[in-house]
């Protein structure tokens, strides 16, 4: 259950950070303002609230362990978002990231 509870937390982080950046980008790049500007202040802040929800109290892991979950997020953002296809090198980078995630996260540890 523990392992769950942390991908989803790990997911919902990606959500709110990969949209907020996404959503500043739209105001600023895009030219659609500063609602939108702010959207995405607030949800990078919530991105960083639901980093601290995670299980293990080590802040250089999880936020090392995230990085991996931020780059397939990012690329599967891109695809439902932007119209992104993300090539084969694209896809193999990010199952290396996933995979470097399970390992840094849920490696067995002596207590």
């Amino acid at each position: 259950m523990t392992v769950l509870r942390s991908m989803l937390l790990f997911g919902a982080a990606a959500l709110f950070e990969i949209g907020g950046a996404w959503l500043v980008w739209q105001g600023i790049r895009e030219h659609k303002g500063w609602v939108w500007i702010g959207a995405g202040v607030v949800a990078l802040g919530l991105y960083g609230f639901f980093a601290t929800l995670q299980p293990d109290a080590s802040f250089g892991r999880i936020l090392a362990a995230y990085g991996g979950v931020f780059v397939a997020g990012s690329l599967l953002w891109g695809m439902a978002v932007d119209g992104f296809r993300p090539d084969r090198w694209d896809v193999l980078g990010a199952l290396l990231c996933l995979v470097g995630v399970a390992v840094i996260m849920y490696a067995p540890r002596p207590q």
